[in-house]
This record gives C-alpha cells, sequence and structure tokens, in this order.
C-alpha cells in the first residue's frame, strides 16, 4: 500500500459498543471473567464486542475515519495492547500486514488470530482488500469469533450464541436495502475513486464504470495514467454515470478534481469510509447508511460527503 501523510487512533470498546476515542496506554486488562480482544480496524473490533459483550473488552487499532488506514505505522503501545490479547481479527490481504510482525514479535499461547483473507479461503493475489463491504464477510467473521470466544470462555457459550444469533438478523436491514437497489435501480452506472465499496456495488448491481486500474493507482498513490484519467473524465462529462463514490478519508488534488466535476456535472455524490464512522455507528448501522446514501444519490440526485 501507498505511504501517505496519516494518522490512527486506537479506540476502547466494551460490550459491542464504541466508548470513544483514546490512545492506547499500557496493556489493556481483561473484565472480571473474560478476556482481552484486538481488532486490527474498528469495524472488526465492533463485531467482536457485539459478539463477546461484556467478556470481551476491546480494543480497534484503527478507527479514526479522518485518516488514510493504509499508511498506519505500529507503536510500542500497538505491540503491547496486541501482545495483552487472547483474541485478534484482522482484514488480511495485504491491508494489516504489520498485525503479523507485531504478532510474531510479541508471542503468547492463548492468542487465536482470526485473519479474514485465510478464512474466507482468498488468495493473496485479490485486487479489493476492503472485504468487510462484501455481505458474506461479516456472518462469516461473527461465526469465527463465537466460535473462538467459546473455546476461551465455555463457560459463557450460550451467550455468545445468542449475540451471534441477533447479530446476523440485524443485518437483514442491510441485506433488504441491497435487494431493494438491485431490484430498483439495475445496472446503475456509477463512477468510484477507489475499490472502497465495490463489493456493496456489486452487491447492490451496479456497474462500476471506473477502470479498475484507475482505482487501483489511486488505493495505492500511483498516478494513474492519462488514458485511464480521460476515461475517468468522460464518464462526468458525457453524463455516463448516476453517481460518484470517493473514498472520504483519502483524497488527493486528483480526487478534489473529480469531485469537481460531479458539482460541475450535476452528479451526486457519495462519500465511503474505510474505518467505521464513530461515534453513533455500529458496523451493520453503518453498512445500511451507506446504501441509503447511495440510493438518495441516485434517486433523489442528493449528496451524502458525510454519514
Amino acid at each position: 500500500m501507498a505511504v501517505r501523510t496519516a494518522a490512527a487512533m486506537a479506540v476502547l470498546v466494551s460490550a459491542g459498543l464504541l466508548a470513544g476515542c483514546s490512545s492506547a496506554s499500557g496493556a489493556p486488562t481483561a473484565p472480571s471473567g473474560g478476556i482481552v480482544a484486538v481488532g486490527a480496524e474498528n469495524e472488526y473490533a465492533n463485531v467482536i464486542g457485539q459478539i463477546g459483550g461484556k467478556y470481551v473488552r476491546v480494543v480497534a487499532i484503527l478507527s479514526n475515519p479522518t485518516t488514510d488506514p493504509h499508511t498506519f505505522e505500529s507503536s510500542p503501545s500497538v505491540s503491547q495492547t496486541v501482545s495483552a490479547a487472547q483474541l485478534v481479527v484482522q482484514n488480511g490481504v495485504g491491508y494489516d500486514a504489520w498485525m503479523n510482525k507485531i504478532e510474531a514479535a510479541t508471542p503468547n499461547s492463548k492468542r487465536k488470530i482470526i485473519d479474514v483473507q485465510a478464512l474466507l479461503h482468498l488468495p493473496d493475489s485479490t485486487p479489493n482488500p476492503h472485504l468487510w463491504y462484501a455481505p458474506a464477510t461479516m456472518p462469516a467473521v461473527a461465526k469465527a469469533i463465537a466460535a473462538d470466544l467459546t473455546a476461551l470462555l465455555p463457560a459463557h457459550a450460550a451467550v455468545f450464541k445468542a449475540n451471534l444469533a441477533r447479530f446476523n438478523a440485524s443485518l437483514r436491514p442491510w441485506y433488504q436495502a441491497l435487494a431493494h437497489f438491485k431490484a430498483a435501480y439495475p445496472g446503475t452506472p456509477v463512477a468510484t475513486t477507489e475499490p472502497v465499496g465495490d463489493y456493496m456495488l456489486q452487491a447492490a448491481g451496479a456497474r462500476n464504470l471506473t477502470p479498475f486500474g484507475f482505482q487501483q493507482d489511486i488505493m495505492n498513490g500511483v498516478d494513474p495514467s492519462p488514458q485511464d484519467v480521460s476515461t475517468e473524465t468522460s464518464l462526468f462529462s458525457g453524463h455516463k454515470v448516476r453517481a460518484f463514490l470517493y473514498n472520504h478519508q483519502v483524497t488527493s488534488s486528483l480526487t478534489q478534481s473529480f469531485l469537481g466535476l460531479a458539482h460541475k456535472y450535476g452528479i451526486p455524490v457519495v462519500g465511503l469510509y474505510e474505518t467505521m464512522p464513530t461515534p453513533g455507528y455500529d458496523y451493520q448501522s453503518w453498512m445500511l447508511a451507506e446504501v441509503r446514501a447511495l440510493q438518495r444519490a441516485v434517486a433523489d440526485k442528493i449528496t451524502t460527503v458525510r454519514l
């Protein structure tokens, strides 16, 4: 991933709710009868908290929705936090490779690691690392979390099973919104800056007309080819798309220029996030909000820059 100037913060969460932003200082302590868990990204930490409830103290390493997660650099406090964890969830696909280095340097015989890439049997060559936008991802992650928590805390297995069922049920409004959009606006053409929300767009039946090479270059901090820039420009000037989705957390002079084109040609904009915006959201309400923003853009030409 590209190196871009940014910072990341840690968030302590308990009982599945983000409690607020704070820097991790020292190793976190487990709740009575419970464990410490880590989500490399706050969307995974949020789901750990929802499944584990009061029996987990969760630390999210990446949580700041105004910065670029690709640029995170670890610190001694992060290493200390991971070292104390008995359960870790990380994305994989190179998105948070720094976690592998920390885990290797801080061995813990009690630590269980859920690598989402490995869980989903995805190759290293998977081009889009934003796995949490795919509808099938979090149910699989939540199931694995429940299984690992049960292995670590078998006395509370019934709680984890019930919380898993509740979590899965809470995803239905998101699935219904995706299905509704797909049925009401089949094949809707859109443009993007990066592949952040591509899995969601695929599930919603939208057609992303932005060249994937362009999306990858922007994601990796590389200048896109003149041909791809020309193609992207034509999507706006030719009124070929009905919405423009961009990475709200990472902008550059080039992406800003396309935001200007969207405004010039009356194309509504939707801001996407790589880490869950806080406060006010859990994973499922965040995903639902993104789909609703997409629908407002297509149906009513309403721009949603920030959730």
